[in-house]
């Protein structure tokens, strides 16, 4: 089946996201180990994804954890050192595919207030056709919701979608959905992907 459009997650396939490996760094890996096993970080930053207020939300978790105060608001205050660096490889595919006319979106568990500040340090967050962002639609992957709004939205079949995620979890759903779709291990075998579809031939791909 012909795809008419490719969605890119962006956590962990266009930026690397590892907050533990941020933590291990700055806390020491014991301390890190604690923090994540007595404040739910990665729950806090769901309600964030889900249209939550970026910095109340983090900021009253770290009161209700005064041992962890410190670090817990370091998802906030140093948010950007935890998202790093972008991938350059899926930054180019992206880039290649628009460039050969073909759209792509974005499908990505964000917050508002987090979205936006990546934006001010990575361009290439602006240069989706279409950007869905979970904190503006108040539902997260993988939620069913959030792919019957994509599809809603831009008006394409399931079937004729191709769309890559880091995440098992957020695949399936979009695959129970009659989407294409490619768990994305390294931008290698993304590009590879993308190739065997035709979107790309190796030169673009490279």
């Amino acid at each position: 089946m012909q795809v008419e459009a490719v969605i890119f997650d962006i956590g962990n396939v266009l930026i690397e996201w590892q907050p533990e490996r941020f933590y291990d760094a700055e806390i020491g890996p014991e301390a890190r180990a604690r923090l994540f096993a007595e404040v739910d970080l990665h729950g806090m930053n769901d309600r964030v994804d889900l249209g939550h207020d970026f910095r109340d939300t983090i900021y009253a978790t770290a009161e209700a954890h005064p041992a962890h105060r410190d670090a817990v608001r370091m998802w906030h205050d140093r948010w950007l050192e935890l998202a790093r660096p972008a991938i350059p490889q899926s930054v180019r595919l992206m880039r290649a595919l628009r460039a050969r006319g073909v759209p792509v979106f974005a499908l990505t568990n964000f917050g508002i207030g987090s979205f936006a500040l990546a934006q001010t340090e990575y361009d290439f967050l602006g240069e989706f056709d279409r950007a869905y962002v979970s904190g503006h639609m108040g539902v997260i992957k993988p939620d069913v919701r959030i792919y019957e709004m994509v599809e809603a939205d831009c008006g394409i079949a399931p079937e004729r979608l191709l769309f890559t995620d880091d995440r098992a979890d957020n695949i399936a759903a979009a695959a129970a959905r009659g989407w294409q779709t490619h768990r994305f291990d390294g931008p290698e075998g993304w590009a590879a992907r993308l190739i065997s579809a035709g979107l790309l031939d190796e030169v673009a791909a490279a």
